[in-house]
């Protein structure tokens, strides 16, 4: 125990207690992590991030979810919470639910999906790329298995909102990874988790005070041709990035504590340098580009208002 809790008030040894208690009574083995790679994902970006979590709030609020490794290092870490998560890609969403609620059923199909790849990898990628599955525990086995086998684990639509990413040629992609979908499951049905599709104001609207919201948008581009938010058929333009920086300060009005992620950007800083936020230079990486040294070298901004 380090030293600065060695004199706690029996209260605070209490608490501590019963949250130890509640994190080793967690349904899984082993913590849960993203089951997709997506454009934009907090994975490296986390050791910096969780400094500013809250120690306790009334609901989580992740708007912006897609992998959601912000979301399962918080289930993994601490005691339990109630959280609302949401995503414009309706077909993620799609995904996240099925997972909490039929996770036995998709696993098996996924293993189909891996069984009839082994025969001519390439010939069965582009032939469940071009099916469009009405079932949702179809789409989500299609995404999970396009996400697994594709170019760079891309997720990325058309103007029609057709997936279109190349064939990834891996060598023995991990296309069912059971053990950490049943985690998944357990988590969103351990936090009791309600999983919305649609736009991040319809999200929160109901944020109040106490509650943490954390904002990951798509990046403001750092150059006019290094921009990546087509994981929707919709952008997210510099007009939306204004429109989100009201609303976090709509929700700071009410008294939420919120977190956001963007890239380190003048048109970024102009839009929450004020005195009451506390924003905070990190160096980062960019997971989604075809060349690794483009990776490196880049820093994001950690902006929050408490």
């Amino acid at each position: 125990m380090p030293d600065d809790d060695i004199n706690l008030p029996e209260h605070k040894h209490s608490v501590i207690a019963i949250e130890m208690e509640i994190l080793r009574a967690a349904p899984w083995d082993k913590s849960p992590r993203p089951f997709v790679k997506w454009a934009g994902g907090k994975g490296q970006l986390l050791e910096n991030l969780e400094q500013y979590f809250p120690r306790s709030f009334e609901m989580y609020y992740e708007p912006f979810l897609g992998g959601g490794a912000v979301f399962f290092h918080m289930v993994g870490m601490r005691s339990r919470f109630s959280a609302i998560l949401s995503d414009i890609n309706e077909e993620l969403i799609t995904t996240y639910v099925v997972i909490k609620e039929q996770v036995e059923d998709l696993i098996n199909r996924l293993k189909g999906h891996s069984k009839d790849y082994s025969v001519n990898p390439e010939k069965y990628y582009y032939e469940v790329r071009e099916t469009e599955p009405s079932a949702d525990i179809e789409k989500a086995a299609r995404l999970i298995f396009l996400n697994k086998t594709c170019f760079n684990g891309l997720y990325r639509v058309n103007g029609k909102g057709k997936f279109n990413v190349p064939f990834g040629r891996y060598k023995n992609p991990k296309i069912c990874d059971e053990g950490n979908l049943r985690s998944v499951s357990s988590a969103l049905r351990w936090s009791k988790a309600k999983l919305l599709p649609g736009d991040y104001r319809e999200a929160t609207k109901e944020a109040k005070k106490g509650d943490f919201v954390y904002f990951d948008p798509p990046y403001h581009p750092l150059s006019s041709t290094a921009s990546f938010t087509s994981y929707t058929r919709y952008g997210f333009s510099i007009e939306e990035q204004e429109n989100l920086s009201e609303w976090f300060e709509e929700l700071h009005k009410r008294g939420c504590r919120i977190l956001l992620s963007n890239s380190d950007t003048p048109e970024i800083l102009s839009l929450y340098d004020k005195k009451s936020f506390h924003l905070k230079v990190v160096p980062a990486l960019r997971a989604i580009n075809c060349k690794g040294n483009l990776r490196k070298g880049h820093t994001e901004l950690i902006i929050r208002n408490y």
